[in-house]
């Protein structure tokens, strides 16, 4: 693993990687946060996987979408989802390219020791994650 910092953390695995399907709806546009002029810089995470990780995110799917659906219900996940590799949203065989995660965090330290964290690491799903701020606009 190769940390990039302050601006980014690049996670280098030598394994492939495995997809994902988060569930859920976002959660920060709930009223705790609408309400709460303090609430958490917004990050991204763009993580990219390996040729060929179907099988791989499969296996480590419920261990990554249990640690998104912690983050659900801290009311902290803006949005969550893969990355298909052809242009449908049930790619079947052609699985996945990547994943993108835009969560609530601390600070970017703190962001980058999450997604170093992420189950699809381990497994060798993901080749590389990069996760910087986010500043949502719109809507």
């Amino acid at each position: 693993m190769a940390l990039s910092m302050p601006d980014s953390l690049l996670v280098n695995a030598s394994q492939e990687c495995i997809a994902f399907t988060p569930r859920g709806d976002s959660v920060y546009d709930s009223p705790k946060l609408q309400n709460n002029p303090q609430h958490l810089m917004l990050y991204m995470i763009y993580s990219t996987d390996v040729e060929n990780s179907l099988q791989k995110r499969l296996a480590a799917r419920p261990a990554h979408l249990a640690r998104l659906d912690e983050l659900a219900q801290q009311q902290r996940l803006f949005a969550a989802g893969p990355l298909p590799a052809i242009d449908s949203p049930d790619p079947g065989e052609a699985g996945f390219t990547g994943s993108l995660v835009i969560a609530e965090f601390d600070s970017l330290a703190q962001a980058q020791a999450w997604a170093a964290e992420d189950p699809y690491i381990a497994a060798g799903v993901y080749a590389n994650s990069v996760v910087k701020p986010y500043k949502k606009v719109l809507p």
